[in-house]
């Protein structure tokens, strides 16, 4: 698998090594031995989730308040999202900036989400079979999440806002101004 660093410290964008033929294809989704070689030896993922959405669904941004905070990977099965981390660690130089990758059934792309990073996707195909690893089982009480819209963010969704499908818990998060992050930036990692 191939590592691509992000123009923020900590996500990264992962390119299994696919083989294909006039079969079709195939590919390692996750190996536990390389991932610790080349993104983070302290990862142990123990929650497998997956969610299908139309076109326009937004999910997010959701993340988990520590000691239940979660690392992601994620990718899509089927179809074509854009999917979203914004960093939302104190101290951090790019506190409250995001980055996205298009994650697709044919580019394979997955997107690895530190813990300290509030994550989203919004779905640009008819639909979309989205499915992501987490290195902390699902706590409700840890449960938060920002604004999708949050002006200060100003993520460009590629979605007219009128199309725009978000569950009714995601229509009342906050914004991140008003949010007391629970994050705090450590420096810089040496994810060689």
């Amino acid at each position: 698998m191939e590592v691509i660093k992000t123009k923020i410290e900590g996500p990264l964008i992962i390119e299994p090594r696919v083989f294909g033929d006039n079969r079709g294809y195939f590919f390692e989704s996750y190996n536990a031995r390389e991932f610790a070689e080349k993104v983070d030896s302290s990862i142990v993922f123990v929650q497998d989730n997956q969610s299908y959405s139309t076109y326009g669904v937004v999910r997010g941004l959701h993340f988990q308040r520590p000691p239940h905070a979660q690392a992601k990977l994620v990718r899509v099965i089927q179809g074509r999202v854009m999917d979203v981390a914004v960093d939302i660690r104190k101290g951090s130089p790019t506190y409250g900036q995001y980055v996205s990758v298009e994650l697709t059934g044919e580019n394979h792309r997955q997107f690895f989400i530190p813990k300290g990073f509030a994550h989203g996707f919004v779905v640009l195909s008819e639909t979309a079979l989205f499915q992501y690893k987490c290195d902390n089982l699902y706590e409700p009480s840890s449960e938060d999440a920002l604004a999708w819209n949050d002006a200060d963010i100003a993520i460009d969704w590629q979605v007219p806002a009128h199309l725009i499908n978000l569950s009714e818990k995601d229509k009342h998060h906050g914004l991140l101004k008003d949010y007391d992050s629970p994050f705090v930036y450590e420096g810089t990692k040496n994810l060689e």
